[in-house]
Order: C-alpha cells, then structure tokens, then sequence
C-alpha cells in the first residue's frame, strides 16, 4: 500500500510540473502581441518570407499541442490503472480519503485535456490564422494581418462564440465590407476556413487600394485627386499633359478582391484624345499595374505633367 500511495505522489507531482510547463495560451497572445508591434514597425520583408515564418510558427504550435494531448492522454491510461490497482484494496475507506484530492487533480487534468482538443480543432479548421482564446474559453479571437508589398499594415480582429454553433460576436471590420453576406455566402457554419479566406482577401485588397492612393499622393504631388470612396472602390484623377491639356482619369474597381481597376475611362475637352492609340496603352497600363506605379511610368513617358 505504501508503494501504491509513492507511486500516486509521482505521478501527481509530474502531471503538476506538466501542467506548470504548458504555455500555449501566453504563446499565442505573444504572437497577437507581435503583430501589433509590426503594426507600428513594419518590417520589409517579402511575402514569401512572411509566409515562410508563419508556417515555421504554425507548424511549432501545433506540435506543441499534439504533445501536450499525448501527455494527457498517458495521464488517462495511469489513471485506469491506479483505479485498477486500487480496487482490490483491503483498506478502501483509507484510501478514498487518500486519494480523494489526487482523483479531484485528475479530473481536472482531464478536463484540460478536453479544452486543449478543442482548441486545436478550432486551430486546424480556421486553417493556420492566428487564434487567442477569450472569455476563459467560451470564444476566440482571430486575428487577420493585411500587407501590401511587403509591408504590414492594419490588423483585424473577429472575436467567435464557439458553442453551441459559431457566431461573429465582435470585430473591428469596416462596415462598408458586407461582413453578414460574407459569413452567409461563405457559409461560416460549414467553412470558416473559407468564409477567413474570402474575409482576408478583401481586407487585404482594400489595405492594398488606400496604401495604392497614399502612394500616389506623396509621389505625384501634381496629380489631382478629385473623388475617392471609404472603400477606395472609385477613384477620379485630374491629369495635365505637357500640352496644358486637362484629362479626368476614373478608375472603377468593382472586383473587391483586387488591388488593380476593372476599368478606366479618360474624359477630356479634346474628345479623340483619349481615343488615341497612346492614351489606349495608358488606359492598359492603368489596368494592370498599380495606379502610382503607372502615373510613374506616364509621367517617364512624357503623357502628363
């Protein structure tokens, strides 16, 4: 009996150590941490890199958490065993006195080991992004990083229930994105990690537009930003040729997963202007490479001011 009572001590001492070494959680607040830090520092590094580290992060967490559910589960099978052991114990009210702490340890190891499965299927389904739990385990909070060129921009934040069923609780998207559409075409209960990618991608699209319109404001001083939207859908320019002629460039982006327009239209005083084969090209450029890179590449070209 006395052997029975050291070997319990052990193993209670080591699923303690355990319990103390485990620090999945701080992780990945310390991850949330870090994106904030490069909100306010952004670091040039390419999206390859970026991609690279988040899959070296990842790909660390989730090992972290399937051999801390390994351990848990070792804890299970000791348990059956001790129950066992102690079974044909001759005296068994002083032992349930002994044990009644030890047994109470367990449970509640065991029901951690019931959380942490959870959360890791959270993780797997949501597809890599990060994820902090909140209130004491009811909901989590995913984080969404936007970049554009290799540099980070904003960060969004959807807070979820997680039972009964998934719910959007809180979040900092901007209203103009059709956020309630989104999480029903994108069929939140059935495929978050879709409805997360069709999410990002908007956001980052958007982050990618006003990053585009800031751009060209400090480096084409000379060109005229007459109208631009919240969602930086629409965007009307005052151009001037080296001729002193006047153009309104108004570029439509109606594809709110992409940076680039979907159509330009040139309006001039001099109507075969803008029907002219060089201002087509323009029209072309203007297309298919972002808006302060063309207006560069127009103004290099001599076709405005």
């Amino acid at each position: 009996m006395l052997v029975l009572q050291q070997e319990n001590n052990i193993s209670v001492t080591k699923l303690t150590d355990m319990e103390a070494a485990t620090g999945v959680l701080n992780h990945l607040i310390a991850l949330e941490t870090q994106a904030r830090i490069r909100q306010v520092q952004p670091r040039q590094r390419t999206p390859v890199e970026e991609l690279r580290a988040r899959v070296k992060a990842l790909t660390m967490e989730r090992d972290r958490l399937e051999a801390e559910i390994r351990v848990h589960k070792d804890i299970e099978k000791r348990k059956m065993r001790l129950n066992n052991q102690c079974a044909g114990a001759e005296e068994a009210e002083e032992e349930m006195e002994t044990e009644g702490g030890e047994n109470e340890e367990l449970l509640q190891l065991m029901a951690r080991h019931i959380h942490l499965k959870e959360l890791l299927y959270v993780h797997h389904i949501i597809g890599g992004y990060d994820i902090t739990e909140t209130r004491k385990g009811k909901g989590v909070c995913v984080t969404l990083s936007t970049a554009y060129e290799g540099v980070y921009l904003k960060t969004y934040n959807l807070e979820l229930d997680v039972k009964p069923t998934l719910r959007i609780t809180r979040h900092n998207v901007p209203p103009f994105i059709a956020l309630g559409e989104l999480s029903e075409r994108g069929s939140l209960q059935d495929d978050l990690r879709g409805f997360l990618d069709t999410l990002s991608t908007q956001l980052n699209a958007f982050e990618g537009r006003r990053q585009q319109l800031k751009l060209l404001k400090e480096l084409h001083p000379s060109v005229t930003v007459m109208e631009s939207n919240a969602l930086c859908s629409i965007l009307v320019l005052m151009l001037s040729t080296p001729k002193k002629k006047t153009l309104l460039c108004t570029l439509n982006y109606t594809d709110l997963k992409r940076c680039l327009p979907t159509g330009v239209r040139f309006d001039c005083e001099d109507e075969m202007l803008p029907e002219s084969p060089e201002w087509k090209n323009n029209s072309k450029l203007l297309m298919e490479t972002p808006v302060h890179k063309a207006l560069g590449t127009m103004k290099t070209s001599a076709y405005i001011a």
